[in-house]
């Protein structure tokens, strides 16, 4: 954007040819013309002078020590001026890396003494490190003719990481809800398969659970009371390869598969479970190796965060090779992958049939609302009709890719993004209570 400084200025030098012309033939305007032009520079001079000066001029930006991908945190900033007339109104942005959406500039009007506070949301849309470079700012002088102009490096970093907020926050509302009822103690006494202990027989309990010898012993009816098994290895392999790093929405999928995973390693870790966290693309990644305790958390987290993204395809045989290798007992392998076809999910099965011969495997996916979107989509045009046969034929692809996993004895989950945490704790528990491990 050109400063009216400069736009006058260029309207003048534009203008030198046609009053020279006046000079040659009418000299009498030229007079006139000179003292037009005088008095604009007068004025340029005067609103110069009457602008806030740039020299005593100060911004000053506080970041949060973390961001999480997807989740908004403030920046505050502090602006202010030592001395002098203090600018009506101020524009400011801030200029960032790839890691952080642009700011568009913001107008400020209204100060506090000498000082003027204001706070700007950033929104991380990928993992890494995030670094606002500058900050841009300008206002105009009281009569508008001239714009200032300061322009303060900073070069502030700030890594970015999955966003643990949320999967806190998920947690404590899963574990705190219906405490005071008592029904959490209940869940790891009742539901498991492992024998805990006898207890006599009441009203209402599961029949099946009557221990008939032990009660003629006693001589009154005694039933098995039975808890939650633990010690189950559960193993999340992320795909981090070039259709996981695409975004979904303004988070890239991979970064949604994160989010969700640690969720459910939080809860199983929480239920006394074993998990490992297991990155791959053309080849092997970060690997956590078997973590135990709540303890451990903050150790998945921070190496959840080195999960890096990749344009290279996923090389399912060397990656779930590696990984079968790795394992010494039955796990419970959580897939975290995307397919465009029956071609690009060949390999994918074929290997996926190897782990389900000794494990029990989990395959997670993201449901494709473009897809279902052009599919469902009024046929107006013909292209709208093109579009909507592609997608239609792609969603079928799918369907096939699901049936045959789900003949393999594989678990499938493919749901919406905001539902995809809460359906995968949902299958987990499910499966530790029908006892599939």
């Amino acid at each position: 954007m050109i400063s009216p400084t400069l736009r006058a200025i260029f309207l003048m030098l534009a203008g030198l040819p046609i009053m020279l012309a006046i000079a040659l033939l009418r000299p009498e305007l030229w007079i006139v013309s000179a003292g037009w032009i005088a008095a604009v520079v007068s004025l340029i001079a005067v609103d110069t002078l009457l602008a806030a000066s740039v020299r005593h001029y100060t911004a000053k930006v506080s970041l949060p020590s973390l961001l999480y991908v997807g989740s908004e945190d403030p920046a505050q900033i502090e602006l202010s001026f030592s001395r002098g007339p203090l600018p009506a109104r101020i524009e400011i942005q801030l200029e960032t890396n790839a890691l952080l959406p642009s700011q568009a500039p913001q107008g400020l009007q209204g100060w506090y003494g000498r000082s003027r506070p204001y706070t700007i949301q950033l929104k991380p849309v990928r993992r890494g490190m995030a670094e606002i470079v500058r900050l841009w700012s300008r206002w105009r002088g009281p009569l508008g003719l001239i714009q200032k102009r300061h322009i303060q490096p900073l070069n502030l970093q700030v890594p970015v990481t999955p966003n643990a907020r949320w999967v806190r926050d998920e947690a404590i509302r899963m574990f705190s809800r219906d405490a005071e009822f008592g029904i959490k103690t209940q869940i790891e006494r009742g539901d498991g398969s492992e024998f805990d202990a006898l207890r006599e027989f009441a009203s209402g309990m599961d029949r099946r659970a009557i221990d008939w010898k032990h009660s003629a012993r006693h001589r009154h009816l005694l039933a098995k009371e039975f808890k939650t098994e633990r010690n189950h290895n559960i193993v999340f392999a992320f795909d981090t390869g070039r259709l996981m790093s695409e975004p979904l929405g303004d988070v890239p999928k991979i970064d949604r598969a994160v989010t969700a995973g640690l969720l459910l390693s939080y809860v199983s870790l929480r239920n006394g479970d074993r998990t490992m966290l297991y990155g791959f693309s053309s080849r092997p990644g970060v690997s956590t190796g078997f973590l135990t305790g709540t303890s451990s958390f903050p150790k998945a987290q921070a190496l959840a965060a080195e999960l890096d993204y990749s344009d290279d395809e996923a090389n399912f045989t060397l990656a779930l090779s590696n990984l079968a290798g790795r394992l010494e007992r039955r796990s419970l392998i959580i897939i975290f992958s995307d397919f465009v076809d029956t071609i690009s999910a060949e390999l994918m099965l074929e290997n996926v049939k190897r782990l389900t011969d000794r494990h029990l495997v989990l395959f997670a996916t993201f449901e494709d609302a473009a897809l279902s979107q052009f599919a469902d989509a009024p046929p107006e045009t013909a292209q709208d009709v093109a579009r909507s046969v592609i997608a239609d034929t792609l969603l079928a692809e799918r369907d096939v890719v699901f049936r045959r996993l789900q003949r393999m004895g594989v678990q499938i989950i493919e749901t919406r993004p905001e539902h995809f945490g809460a359906e995968l704790v949902s299958r987990y528990l499910q499966i530790k209570r029908r006892d599939m491990l």
